[in-house]
């Protein structure tokens, strides 16, 4: 199955349990869309690269949109928890043993993109995520590139209200 084709096919199971569809553009209604929630659900799963496929439908849309960095935003962060969750399963591979470094460049990235959007944006604690991966890029870049601040038991969950 293409990966267009598995992202329909969650959405749709998404929309079919949540009993809606996107009904229209604002914000307000942006919040319910079953990607924007599927982008959620995903990342608390620790499926990070899902949440990132979900959520890019959204970021793609429209490059006009109002929410276009939010969702840029969101993306970026989510790269960076997949570099963490690689480089922390496989810390002796020749690839994922070097993740760190890309994983706090994203944090960054991210943070620029959502910061205008704090504190809450989206039924979103924005400004929560933001303190999130400041502090997650500050332990990379003070350890020298060498401690992952994530575990699996310790993976963060995303709020909506």
């Amino acid at each position: 199955m293409k990966k267009a084709d598995r992202i329909a096919a969650f959405v749709e199971e998404l929309e079919e349990l949540s009993g809606s569809a996107n009904a229209g553009s604002s914000s307000s209604n942006v919040a319910r869309d079953p990607h924007y929630r599927g982008f959620f659900q995903c990342f608390n799963e620790q499926r990070y690269y899902e949440a990132h496929d979900v959520l890019e439908h959204l970021w793609l849309q429209d490059r006009e949109n109002e929410n276009f960095a939010y969702f840029k935003g969101l993306i970026q962060i989510a790269g960076a928890f997949v570099h963490l969750q690689k480089q922390f399963l496989r810390p002796d591979h020749p690839k994922d043993g070097r993740r760190l470094r890309p994983a706090a460049r994203l944090f960054h990235l991210g943070m620029k993109n959502i910061a205008p959007f704090r504190p809450r944006h989206m039924s979103f604690d924005v400004a929560a995520l933001h303190a999130l991966c400041e502090k997650c890029a500050a332990e990379i870049i003070e350890s020298d590139f060498k401690k992952n601040p994530w575990h699996t038991e310790r993976a963060p969950l995303l709020k909506l209200d």
